[in-house]
């Protein structure tokens, strides 16, 4: 694996795997829209970063011929955000995904990485959510992703390794910053506001940190084929409840945030096991939330997170509210 391609590679994730890849010697090459900023990637010899849309056949059989690998990040990510239209999260989320794998095979791209999500088993009553279980997506965001599942495994074949992840939620600081999710959302509240709200509280979340989950691409990329080829694995953390990550936030930022705890009848429960990915290639996160946490306090006393708690940049669906995508 030598040239990497990567679709939403200036997204939060593809903001962190970028720079780890270009580190380790890889030339890398993004397809991203870059609705939230094109100055999250560094300025780079080896990146070739390339402002358009996946949905683009005519570009796709230009950029593939040559890559090695590619990691599909891309996506009209998380619920609200793909409710906002979706007829435009279709296109992106589910149709555009076959012609892109298509053309990766007759591209001569050897490893395709799907970053699809642990929403696809929707809410199970299971106390280990493994990959034998079934899915029962609840959302058109979370059946598109595991459509895709099928379609990859269609196209896989010898000389064409396929590997699909399902990820927790991601935590941590990224250079393009989210803070419309649960860990990073606490931490924001109680380093800006001084409160955390936690709605409910008993509810399970699953997270992955940032620096893991680029880990976990990276390993991904440097191991022999017949140990990844056609598998799926859950890639997550301890599965805790919001209270409980509350607690963890107010432990590193500091005793003097308040929790105010009010009830909900949102109670959806989440939970994965990871066991699976920890046996088959020994893949174990090595950083926990409160080191995620201490991550974004770090970033928000050294100035690098402005105007948090209002700036579109950081909320997926405040930004597609205000862009006309189509």
């Amino acid at each position: 694996m030598k040239h990497i391609f990567i679709t939403g590679g200036a997204g939060y994730v593809g903001s962190v795997l970028v720079p780890k890849l270009l580190q380790k010697g890889y030339r890398v090459t993004v397809l991203d829209l870059m609705i939230y900023g094109e100055d999250v990637l560094p300025a780079h010899p080896n990146l070739n970063a390339v402002k358009s849309d996946i949905r683009d056949q005519t570009l796709l059989k230009k950029l593939l011929p040559g890559i090695d690998a590619v990691i599909h990040l891309a996506c009209i990510s998380n619920d609200p955000s793909f409710e906002l239209n979706p007829g435009l999260g279709k296109s992106i989320n589910l149709d555009a995904f076959e012609p892109l794998v298509k053309i990766s095979k007759e591209s001569g791209v050897s490893r395709f990485i799907y970053a699809s999500s642990s929403s696809v088993y929707g809410i199970k009553e299971e106390p280990n959510v493994h990959e034998g279980v079934s899915l029962d997506p609840l959302t058109d965001y979370s059946k598109f992703k595991a459509d895709c599942e099928v379609i990859l495994e269609k196209y896989r074949s010898p000389g064409f390794t396929t590997c699909t992840i399902r990820p927790a939620t991601v935590c941590g600081y990224g250079k393009r910053l989210r803070l419309d999710l649960s860990v990073n959302i606490l931490t924001n509240l109680a380093i800006n506001k001084g409160e955390i709200s936690v709605f409910g509280g008993t509810q399970k979340r699953p997270n992955i940190h940032i620096e893991d989950m680029t880990d976990l691409y990276c390993q991904l990329l440097e191991l022999p084929s017949e140990k990844i080829d056609g598998k799926i694995w859950n890639a997550g953390y301890e599965n805790f409840t919001i209270a409980q990550i509350a607690q963890m936030v107010k432990n590193v930022v500091g005793e003097q945030v308040k929790i105010v705890t009010t009830s909900s009848n949102d109670l959806r429960s989440y939970h994965i096991s990871s066991e699976k990915i920890k046996k088959d290639i020994g893949f174990e996160p090595t950083h926990s939330i409160e080191d995620a946490v201490r991550d974004l306090k770090a970033a928000f006393e050294n100035g690098m997170v402005p105007d948090s708690l209002t700036a579109d940049k950081y909320f997926n669906v405040k930004l597609m509210q205000n862009i006309k995508l189509d």
